[in-house]
């Protein structure tokens, strides 16, 4: 994206690799070198909350316009750019020809055998609502959450849980290397493995939806620079070609043109988008810490 962006503007986009939030705000309350953070949409809302960005003048962006991005992606002081999904993903072998269509299967270890792995919090919110619609909640009614009834199934799986995972990577080689039958995963980051002939396979109903979007800080130098990249990251052709590079869903349904039905396979393709749900940044934001703690408890318990 930044090449092309570059030759049509004249624009030099230079990146810096800021690896923590605590990093982030730091530099921008001392004045960042930076003008645009490209985050997910979580950390922009706790930007917000630290009164670290900017509010966004969505008149500045015309590609948002009439565009049918999510309203939860339009939000004062964030915007989002693509969606990504965190899914189940199981060894075709294990379960003699049967595959797991739900999450209650995934709970079901006496049907679908053998252990589990699933992510940590070090690697984002933990998987509390896999737990909730396992346990029979509809998608459309698992906010606000229920933790003490999230908790009580997890207890169900527990024994079958053989690794807490923290990275994108560690879940397609646990699988690979048979030390699980199934496990929860960030689609697309196995997907290396299945082209090489691994015996997986994704399984997207109840997916969990989450967006990394653009921010602006406060003291940005070139905000004008800022607001140019993001609208051009919003075209649909753009869009479109990053999801091709990378299996990253656009926001911007009509990108989806300009993408082959073989390369669409993402969390924001027609097929998937009503068969997941989006995680509620706001439930989140003022909970989490909460469960994580509660999280940490169950593992030790």
């Amino acid at each position: 994206m930044y090449e092309p962006f570059s030759k049509e503007t004249g624009v030099r986009v230079d990146v810096v690799h800021i690896p923590t939030y605590a990093e982030l705000l730091s530099q921008i309350r001392e004045g960042p070198r930076f003008d645009l953070i490209d985050i997910d949409m979580s950390a922009l809302a706790l930007f917000e909350k630290d009164d670290a960005t900017q509010e966004l003048d969505y008149d500045r962006l015309g590609n948002t316009r009439n565009a049918g991005i999510a309203r939860s992606l339009l939000t004062s002081h964030g915007v989002g750019k693509n969606y990504w999904a965190s899914v189940m993903a199981y060894r075709t072998d294990a379960f003699g020809g049967r595959a797991p269509e739900t999450w209650a299967d995934f709970w079901d270890t006496r049907v679908f055998p053998g252990s589990r792995a699933l992510q940590s919090p070090e690697a984002g919110p933990p998987e509390v609502e896999f737990a909730l619609l396992a346990d029979g909640v509809a998608a459309d009614r698992l906010y606000p959450l229920d933790v003490d009834r999230a908790f009580a199934a997890l207890d169900e799986i527990k024994g079958a849980v053989r690794r807490f995972w923290g990275d994108g990577a560690t879940p397609g080689l646990l699988l690979e290397r048979r030390q699980v039958a199934a496990t929860t995963v960030w689609h697309g980051r196995p997907s290396h493995l299945i082209e090489r002939g691994a015996p997986l396979a994704y399984q997207w109903n109840g997916a969990r939806r989450q967006s990394n979007g653009y921010g602006i800080p406060h003291g940005a130098r070139h905000p004008d620079a800022a607001y140019r990249l993001i609208d051009f990251a919003l075209r649909p052709r753009v869009q479109a070609a990053l999801a091709g590079l990378y299996p990253m869903g656009p926001v911007v349904p009509a990108a989806y043109k300009y993408l082959p039905r073989a390369a669409a396979d993402l969390a924001s393709s027609p097929e998937h988008l009503y068969t997941g749900f989006d995680l509620d940044i706001g439930w989140w934001v003022e909970n989490k810490e909460a469960v994580i703690k509660r999280w940490h408890e169950w593992v030790r318990s």
